[in-house]
């Protein structure tokens, strides 16, 4: 169980060594231009704040603490019995659910309410969120090694239905937030029943959920820092250029489409 530990808490430990750069060298960019005597600031703003990781690092915290910890384990064991004593139907909602929040933006867009963000960049971000998510989630769930509540297979910790429900919920609270911020938070209540139905389903102890949660929320604040560099690549400022960047979900797989027009 240590080694499993010592190597989680290496990753992470990278993990949190990436945004500590991230946060060093992409501060607030200030230019002076200076135009028939008037002086102009021209700002360009793209940090990682840390105060934006503090909950996910929170969660995640949790999460690996209760892989050892007897107090916590003895929590996931104890909501486990709770839940099983009221004898729950398994339901599989949460394999929708996960999306649903994502899904919300675009259907919301289609119908005129409009995000922080067009049609392409926003599939650009979420896309990207999607594969840090499954980029941290999936090799995790190798070096961990956790048997799930059922005993089906030892992938239990991070849930990997909740990282991606959270994911989404983020993203629809960064498009929403600044326009209609009950609508923006509206989404965390899905991702929520996705994370409790992981648990109602026997797939999942508690830990991993919160770990799981934090591991989405944390991959999608990355895609948003990440978003300015992505576009630049993929020929952003070139207007006659279409690109489209859409996640799909077929077969228990998680995927990206990517499509660009010259």
């Amino acid at each position: 169980m240590s080694n499993y530990l010592q190597k989680t808490a290496g990753c992470l430990f990278i993990l949190v060594s990436v945004f500590g750069k991230a946060q060093n060298n992409d501060t607030i960019k200030v230019q002076e231009i200076k135009i028939d005597s008037t002086v102009v600031l021209n700002t360009e703003k793209n940090t990682l704040k840390y105060k934006k990781l503090i909950i996910p690092t929170a969660l995640i915290g949790y999460g690996v603490g209760s892989l050892s910890e007897n107090g916590l384990k003895q929590l996931n064991f104890s909501t486990r019995d709770e839940i099983n004593e009221h004898k729950p139907d398994h339901i599989r909602l949460d394999n929708y659910t996960q999306f649903a929040p994502a899904a919300l933006v675009y259907g919301l867009n289609a119908f005129g309410v409009q995000g922080k963000h067009n049609f392409r960049d926003r599939s650009i971000i979420y896309g990207t969120s999607m594969l840090i998510t499954s980029a941290i989630v999936v090799p995790l769930k190798h070096i961990v090694k956790e048997e799930r509540p059922d005993q089906s297979n030892n992938l239990s910790f991070p849930s990997g239905h909740t990282a991606i429900a959270f994911a989404s919920a983020q993203f629809m609270f960064r498009e929403y937030k600044d326009t209609n911020f009950l609508l923006g938070i509206s989404g965390y209540s899905l991702a929520v029943f996705t994370g409790v139905y992981r648990m109602l389903n026997d797939k999942h102890w508690f830990g991993d959920v919160v770990g799981g949660a934090g591991f989405g929320i944390l991959s999608t604040e990355l895609a948003y820092w990440l978003y300015p560099k992505i576009n630049h690549l993929i020929g952003g400022e070139n207007q006659k250029s279409a690109t489209m960047i859409m996640p799909f979900y077929q077969n228990k797989n998680v995927g990206i489409g990517f499509v660009k027009n010259f």
